[in-house]
């Protein structure tokens, strides 16, 4: 599909197919295009856990005000990041750059977060909406529907998935098969309400 296609036509469904399930080769092309997603300093501190277990995700579902579509679809992912991926063997983000590169920017890495915590936070939410927002497209182009999620009880999801305790989740991404079409597009701005040139106008 059109890159300009599948942007045009993403929509936020919620209503699956149940009996629908992506095969293993369908599930890691889509992960593999998501660990193409940018992050600053390439730490790539997103985590993709994948919900496949039936019980968990009934009990996911009981902490996401009922939510269909956590037991519907043919994938959920809980989209995590590690906070500490930053500190974590930071040599590695960097193992294919010219030495000189890997010389700057792995001890740069260090210096720019640590003890930043409100940066470290920052900097996963923006990671994992960039990855999430790749595999929604990437979903799309491959015929199938997706659904950014953030009404759940996150801390009762940590606890279902036993997530560390140096990681948070951003949010689920529900992908599968749509059954019913989405409303039309409730309101877009138009582009004059939310593009400015250069600054903000004065009142």
């Amino acid at each position: 599909m059109n890159t300009f296609t599948a942007i045009e036509q993403r929509r936020s469904v919620k209503h699956f197919d149940p009996d629908h399930q992506m095969n293993d080769d369908e599930v890691e092309t889509l992960l593999n295009l998501a660990t193409l997603a940018p992050t600053a300093f390439n730490i790539q501190n997103w985590r993709f856990l994948l919900a496949e277990d039936p019980t968990l995700r009934k009990q996911l579902r009981t902490v996401a005000w009922d939510q269909a579509q956590v037991t519907d679809a043919s994938l959920l992912i809980i989209l995590c990041a590690d906070l500490q991926a930053w500190d974590k063997q930071p040599e590695r983000y960097w193992i294919n750059a010219p030495q000189k590169v890997n010389d700057f920017m792995v001890p740069a890495i260090g210096e720019y977060y640590r003890g930043r915590e409100q940066v470290q936070r920052d900097e996963a939410l923006r990671s994992c909406g960039i990855a999430a927002q790749t595999l929604m497209l990437g979903a799309k182009a491959m015929g199938y529907d997706a659904c950014p999620m953030d009404g759940f009880d996150f801390d009762a999801a940590g606890k279902l998935i036993d997530l560390p305790a140096d990681h948070i989740i951003t949010m689920f991404v529900a992908i599968g098969k749509g059954t019913k079409e989405p409303w039309p597009r409730p309101g877009q701005l138009p582009l004059d309400d939310v593009m400015f040139k250069n600054s903000f106008p004065t009142k």
